[in-house]
This record gives C-alpha cells, sequence and structure tokens, in this order.
C-alpha cells in the first residue's frame, strides 16, 4: 500500500514558511512533520504531495521519492499537519475497511482509497486536499488534534524533541559517544547525548535536568556556551562562545548561533551569531539576524498575543509569542523586533525604531521607510549566499523566487 502524505486547505495558514516548502517539511522538535510520519511505515512506499510550483523544489531534496503521483492500487492518505504518533499509527492500521475518510472535526486526518475510487481521485489529484473531495466517503470521527498555525509547533516543540529525543537514542545508540572532556560541565549526564565528531571547549555547561540534550555529529561548541535541555543542536551547526540556549530549543543543520535563544525552532542554513535575543520563535533557513536583534516574546501587559494571518487576526491563545520569520530573510544590527512580528520571505529590515508587526516578503526597509526589495537583487544574494555554503543558486530556486514574488504582490501592495 502506497502512503501518501499530503497538504490540505490549511497549509496557508502556516505561511510565510509554507511560502517556499510543503507544510510537512517543517520542523517540531528534531524531525520535520513528515518525517513523524514515515519512521511509523518502515519499509512502506512513501509519496509526497504538494502544491504545483514546489514540485521540481521537493523532487530536488528528494530524488528517490515519487511526488504528485499515485502509482499503487491502494492509497493511505495522512495529512502533513499532524504530529504523528504510535496510537494513532494503530487506529489506521486497524481499521480494514477499503474505502474510509478519517475525521477531526472539520480537518482530514487520513484517507484511505483503494480500486475504484482511488482510480477516479488519481485522474484529477487536487493541489490541496479538502473534505468536499471525499463526499461519498464512508466516514469515522477520531480524536486527534492537527496543528493550525506555525504557533502551535513552537507550543508542541518540548513535548516533541523529548519524544524525537528518546527515538532517536533508541534506534542510534551506538552513533554517541560515552565520555566527554573533564573541562564540560554536564548536570544529569545519562539525558546527554553527544554524536561522534563533535568538539566542546572548555567552560562548556551542559544541563540536562529539565530535558534531554542531543548535540548531532560536527557540532562545534565554544567556550562558556551555556545549553539547558531539552534542545537539539543539528549537523555541523556552531554555538558561539557564551551563548545561552535555554530549554525548548530546536536547531537545524548548518547553523550559527549566538546570543540568547529561547523555545525557538531555527531551520536549517541560519545564522543568529550575536548577541540578542530571540524567544518562543520560527526561523526559516537561509536568515541572517545581524548582531543585536532583538525580540519581544512577552506584551507589557501580559495578554493574549493576536497575530496576522492571511489579512486576519487570530488570537493565539498564548501569553509568548516572538518572531515568525520567512526564508533569506536578513536583518541588520541593532534591529528590534516587537511581539509577534511576522517577517515574510526574502526580506531586508533596517533602521531604528520597531518594524511593522507584518512585514510582507520581498520588503527592503523598517520603520521610516519601505520599498519592494527588486527580484534581482534578491536573487543575487541568495546566490552569493549560496556559494558561501558551497551550494548553487540553480534555476529551480530562480523559479521558486519568481513565484513567491509573484504570489506575494497583492500583500505588498496592500502594505506600501
Amino acid at each position: 500500500m502506497q502512503i501518501c502524505i499530503f497538504e490540505d486547505d490549511k497549509t496557508e495558514q502556516f505561511k510565510p514558511l509554507t511560502l517556499s516548502r510543503p507544510v510537512y517539511d517543517l520542523v517540531c522538535g528534531i524531525n520535520t512533520l513528515r518525517e513523524k510520519i514515515e519512521r511509523h511505515f518502515p519499509g512502506g512506499k512513501i509519496s509526497l504531495h504538494c502544491r504545483k510550483y514546489l514540485v521540481e523544489s521537493v523532487k530536488t531534496h528528494n530524488p528517490k521519492i515519487v511526488v504528485n503521483k499515485i502509482l499503487d492500487d491502494e492509497c493511505l492518505f495522512i495529512n502533513g499537519r499532524i504530529l504523528f504518533n504510535k496510537n494513532l499509527s494503530k487506529l489506521l492500521r486497524t481499521k480494514k475497511s477499503e474505502n474510509k475518510l478519517f475525521l477531526s472535526g472539520n480537518n482530514i486526518v487520513a484517507v484511505k482509497l483503494s480500486g475504484k475510487k482511488l482510480l477516479s481521485f488519481k485522474k484529477n489529484l487536487p493541489e490541496i486536499f479538502h473534505k468536499n473531495y471525499f463526499k461519498h466517503i464512508p466516514f469515522d470521527q477520531i480524536d486527534v488534534k492537527l496543528t493550525e498555525y506555525i504557533w502551535d509547533l513552537i507550543k508542541k516543540n518540548e513535548v516533541e524533541l523529548i519524544n524525537d529525543c528518546n527515538y532517536f537514542t533508541k534506534k542510534f545508540r551506538s552513533s554517541f559517544i560515552k565520555t566527554l572532556p573533564a573541562e564540560v560541565h554536564c548536570v544529569n549526564r545519562k539525558d546527554i547525548f553527544i554524536k561522534k565528531g563533535v568538539k566542546i571547549k572548555p567552560g562548556v555547561v551542559l544541563d540536562a535536568s529539565k530535558g534531554p540534550i542531543c548535540i548531532d555529529k560536527n557540532v562545534f561548541i565554544h567556550p562558556n556556551a551555556v545549553i539547558e535541555g531539552p534542545v537539539y543542536v543539528g549537523e555541523s551547526s556552531i554555538i558561539k562562545s557564551a551563548a545561552v540556549l535555554y530549554d525548548n530549543v530546536s536547531i537545524g543543520k548548518y547553523c550559527k548561533v549566538g546570543g540568547e535563544v529561547e523555545n525557538t525552532i531555527m531551520l536549517p542554513y541560519s545564522n543568529k551569531q550575536h548577541a540578542g535575543f530571540m524567544g518562543h520563535s520560527y526561523l526559516g533557513s537561509w536568515i541572517n539576524l545581524g548582531a543585536n536583534t532583538n525580540c519581544s516574546d512577552l506584551k507589557n501587559n501580559y495578554g493574549n498575543i493576536k497575530v496576522k494571518v492571511n489579512g486576519k487576526l487570530i488570537n493565539t491563545d498564548t501569553k509568548f509569542l516572538g518572531a515568525i520569520i520567512g526564508d533569506h530573510t536578513k536583518t541588520a544590527i541593532n534591529t528590534m523586533l516587537n511581539t509577534a512580528t511576522v517577517i515574510g520571505f526574502s526580506c531586508n529590515i533596517y533602521g531604528a525604531g520597531f518594524p511593522e508587526k507584518f512585514i510582507p516578503s520581498y520588503t527592503w526597509g523598517g520603520c521610516e521607510f519601505s520599498e519592494e526589495y527588486k527580484l534581482s537583487k534578491a536573487e543575487e544574494t541568495a546566490s552569493i549566499v549560496y556559494g558561501r555554503r558551497n551550494k548553487t543558486f540553480n534555476s529551480i530556486d530562480k523559479k521558486l523566487f519568481k513565484k513567491i514574488f509573484n504570489l506575494t504582490i497583492k500583500e505588498r501592495k496592500e502594505y506600501f
């Protein structure tokens, strides 16, 4: 049976992060939402379904995986917004019905299709799935909570860090080193997991008293850094001297991190090298935060925070939320970001004072002056940045930049 991980009609609620990737490629804990699904179907025929403009990019990053095609006579479609777990895996495996729709309220959790129903469906596969496409399929209501917005992933990061760390430390136990230099101070050593190739300099404190610390291969930690679990640091990342990583932090591969960070998810190839605070935030890839970039993650009146999503103010039901920043965005030194600031794809933010709390993709400027960031200039910068990491900004990347530029024209017209 083919397993197809799909995007549904709520993918847009995860912008700007989902402008440049499918929703299931967002990280929570150590892994992407997709990887959490895949590990419950070892040896399964996994395929991916996404918006058409993302197909080439997804194929480039997953050359061995089928994208936007159903090849089997039977398929289990799984919503990519789910934080998948063992209980859901068991539930879906025990349902023997030939065709079945699984709903949680109005959300599609999964769909099992085979025979004529599958043949009919795969002839006209939609870009994004909606329950109306399955009106004539028998359905069950099941108790599963799906993530709805980016801040759901931030809220769930602690639990997922612990779950993912437990999974990987059991599965890959032999890849973790047993001893650390005497100059490294460890608290609750049994919950500190360091892979081979990691270099940790004297004066580093690793405190796993509140949760596990997992350091992936080839990470370099400079002297006097402090890491309080649960925390994950991805492959080949660098933690700078005197950096403080408080609990519930996920750092992707090839990142550089300094200053003070807590309750934050940072996707691969992003930099926050210098002093400055980032809390309860979600940062995309290829971001660079200038020295002393700071974000507020708590309102002065301690009230619940509202965020602008697709033109609407949404109550997050949380008192803590920092910055949500799209891929390829840069901030200048001493940039100040207000509580729950959302910055789009490929922006360049600078200037004194606080910029607006919603900044559309391809914005150049800050609170004093803003204009559209020229597509050619954004591509030129991305090409230079890629080269610094021995990567090539290719025609597929260029197409993606242009598509996102065109998709976000309306946002900019309303903003400038």
